[in-house]
């Protein structure tokens, strides 16, 4: 527009009557702010009113200068006007625009019926401002205050008036089409401006299938209907345009928009051939107009002028993600243009965080469903049992499908269609996993088409293999990947943090307490259809996760946070290596043990990995002390059950592998075990059997008083011996035979023996502790 620079941009009204009202230091920043755009606005109308060559669009140019100024002079609550103004220049662009060239005889048509119903707008607003000026005047008021419902009726007569210019020849375009021929030097019989047809669109209704996002929907449309512009970003299957569809509908959205809500899709299109041209064609068919001949983009513009509208760029990661140099930057360029348009509203939906720069759009992630909302959406289609006989199992796989709306809807079709009970859908995905999700062409029938979508765009195109690599290793652990922690994980991807921002962009992983991860369908798809990480990547992974375990000690250190942060991951990789390369993993394994006992105590998903090592000779003592440092685990966390089951077994192994003292330290440790229970007579049992065993012979002197020791303990507590019998056993340990007086004479008080008599025997003993 020719005077457009003249005016000062200074923001959208966003006011709603629920808004704090602002103090006064603001109120008055607001009232300047809009008196500089009210004289950079009247400057433009009085210049636009020289050039119109229509003498009633010069007359209703000459109304509006005059509504401005007194608004300008007298109104003391001049922010209130900031959307007045708005239309205001809004009406100037469009007179200047729709009457360039035109003579008088142009307005029998369409062009002049609009005029008209503008004029008598303006003059009626005039009136009223005026009104308002004289009543000040009367009263010796130099400002006056007008109500803000009366300036919101007047906010609609303009709508209603600009209206016209949309429904019939937008904006009288029609009458410049003989100087745009001359300018493009086409024939008489060229189509062009002339040729623009209006076709009001239907918006596609809510959703039939959509569940758990009502308060989602309340959120996003208050912000719709105070004109904010909304990024709505996530993976496929998401959700995302169900819940545009579904803001387009809400009762508040339709009475502010009515049949200006346009939803346009660029699903189905190719990136790498998208173009301006491409991207506008579908943008003006979806408004429901044809357009034909030069500057398309000015064209929409002005159509977009006349009124409030509410757009919705659905998958729009299509032309966000365009090839052509050109289309890359003229796209953008054209959205925040519309995104500056008075009373237009974008909503914007995609799985890539490209969104168009220079739009102050609000970005919403949209997450997956929660459990309930989940298990609503699945039964509604799955008829074949009920929710409440069914919940236990069904809620286990939604679960497992991290309750993606996509999966969730493709998972219920797949076992309604194909007839399986509930216990044949578990089966089914036990068996084929994400191939469930794979019953027909197209993003909406297909998980891996969806996923193909995704990675198939140019972004991830232009990282090659070593995204895929990437890809695979995240979904590979199940806590994703440390991002402090990449380099040294994945060395043999040196650009991993650029790789880890593309698929962050592009919605393929997410960020959350540091780690990099995915959702649950996006990984099942990757482990099912993508090649597992490689020896190389894998190595290197194993190397940074076992030094760290070899490193750490008791005391926490650097080592210690790094495995209380990481500890899932090394639990992983150690599964995973006991089942391959077994000899290298023992020693990392047992370590790894020792640490969760240390630093973090939980129960391990490493005891069937442990137990299904493959026993032989040269395993048989690895097992063992893999076993031993599982039995300690379970024993810090008081689960004696398992506890004794780990060290039973690798009482066994021992003994086949000769340790004999090893398994001395089992069997003592199980009556230990049995004692914590107060099972004092199996205690007792098991530790006088093991003195008629073949380990027994070869266990040495102190080894054998460790035996003894803690079975005078059980039958102490037992009371199955006497106290003079108890703790009596000689040992060549200077420690060990001062441990055996202490707890004989402990004994002795146990069994109720005389307390001075104890205490001066223990006395006696005390001087030979302190020296030892």
């Amino acid at each position: 527009m020719l005077f457009k620079k003249l005016r000062p941009q200074f923001g959208r009204s966003k006011k709603s009557k629920d808004s704090k009202q602002p103090s006064s230091e603001n109120q008055q920043s607001q009232d300047d702010n809009v008196a500089q755009l009210l004289g950079a606005t009247i400057s433009a109308i009085n210049a636009t009113k020289d050039l119109v060559p229509i003498d009633l669009a010069k007359g209703i140019l000459g109304t509006v200068a005059n509504i401005l100024t007194i608004v300008q002079s007298v109104i003391k609550n001049k922010s209130d006007f900031q959307v007045i103004v708005d239309k205001c220049e809004t009406i100037r662009e469009i007179l200047e625009s729709s009457t360039k060239g035109a003579t008088q005889d142009n307005l029998q048509g369409y062009l002049g019926r609009a005029l008209s119903q503008l004029n008598k707008s303006v003059n009626r607003i005039n009136s009223d401002v005026a009104s308002s000026k004289e009543q000040g005047v009367w009263h010796r008021l130099f400002f006056v205050t007008i109500d803000r419902d009366r300036i919101s009726g007047w906010e609609k007569d303009l709508d209603e008036a600009l209206m016209l210019f949309r429904t019939e020849a937008i904006a009288g375009m029609a009458i410049g089409i003989e100087n745009l021929k001359l300018v493009l030097g086409h024939n008489t019989n060229t189509r062009g401006i002339n040729d623009i047809q209006y076709r009001p669109p239907v918006p596609p209704s809510r959703p039939s299938m959509f569940y758990g996002r009502d308060d989602l929907v309340a959120e996003l449309t208050d912000l719709v209907i105070n004109n904010e512009h909304l990024a709505l970003i996530g993976p496929g299957g998401m959700g995302k345009s169900s819940l545009a569809k579904a803001i387009i509908n809400e009762s508040h959205v339709m009475n502010k928009f009515s049949d200006m809500r346009f939803f346009i899709t660029y699903d189905g299109m190719d990136p790498s051939t998208i173009t301006l041209d491409t991207f506008m064609t579908r943008f003006a068919g979806a408004l429901g107009i044809e357009i034909a001949g030069a500057d398309p983009v000015r064209q929409i513009s002005t159509f977009l002028r006349s009124a409030s509208a509410l757009i919705v760029l659905d998958n729009a990661e299509t032309f966000e993600e365009a090839s052509a140099s050109s289309a890359l930057g003229e796209i953008p360029s054209f959205i925040a243009e519309i995104a500056c348009i008075p009373g237009i509203v974008l909503i914007l939906t995609s799985r890539s965080r490209r969104s168009a720069p220079n739009v102050p759009w609000i970005t919403k992630d949209i997450l997956p469903l929660d459990s309930s909302s989940a298990q609503e959406a699945f039964f509604r289609i799955y008829r074949l049992a009920s929710r409440e006989c069914m919940e236990g199992g069904i809620a286990n796989l939604l679960q497992d499908l991290g309750y993606h709306p996509l999966s969730i809807n493709l998972l219920a079709n797949a076992a309604q269609q194909n007839g399986w009970s509930p216990v044949m859908l578990l089966e089914r995905w036990k068996d084929r996993h994400s191939a469930v999700l794979d019953h027909g062409e197209g993003k909406l029938q297909s998980l891996s088409y969806t996923m193909q979508l995704s990675l198939s765009s140019p972004s991830i195109q232009k990282l090659g293999e070593e995204a895929r690599y990437t890809l695979a290793v995240i979904a590979f652990l199940p806590q994703g990947l440390n991002e402090a922690l990449s380099k040294h994980i994945l060395p043999s991807i040196p650009q991993i943090d650029t790789i880890c921002d593309v698929l962050w962009r592009q919605s393929l992983i997410y960020r959350q307490d540091g780690f990099v991860k995915m959702l649950a369908p996006i990984r099942h798809y990757v482990q099912d259809s993508l090649p597992p990480p490689d020896s190389t990547r894998l190595r290197g992974i194993r190397t940074f996760y076992y030094r760290t375990v070899q490193l750490c000690r008791q005391a926490r250190d650097s080592h210690a946070d790094i495995i209380i942060l990481d500890h899932l991951n090394i639990e992983h990789v150690v599964a995973f290596d006991l089942a391959r390369i077994p000899e290298e993993t023992y020693r990392a394994c047992s370590k790894f043990l020792n640490c969760l006992q240390w630093h973090l105590p939980r129960p391990t998903s490493l005891i069937p990995a442990i137990f299904n090592i493959v026993e032989n000779p040269s395993t048989r003592s690895s097992k063992a002390w893999c076993l031993w440092d599982l039995g300690w685990l379970y024993y810090a966390l008081s689960q004696f059950t398992e506890s004794m089951k780990a060290f039973k077994a690798a009482g066994a192994l021992y003994l086949t592998a000769g340790g004999h003292e090893m398994v001395a330290d089992c069997v003592a440790t199980c009556a230990d075990i049995y004692q914590c229970r107060g099972r004092f007579i199996e205690a007792q049992q098991v530790l006088a059997d093991f003195q008629h065993t073949k380990s027994w012979k070869h266990l040495s002197k102190p080894k054998k008083a460790d035996v003894w020791f803690f079975l005078d303990l059980a039958r102490m507590y037992a009371s199955t011996t006497s106290a003079d019998e108890l703790f009596v056993k000689s040992s060549d340990s200077h420690v060990l035979g001062l441990q055996f007086k202490i707890w004989h004479w402990r004994a002795k008080f146990y069994y109720g023996g005389d307390i001075v008599q104890v205490k001066t025997h223990l006395e006696d003993i005390l001087p030979q502790c302190t020296s030892t």
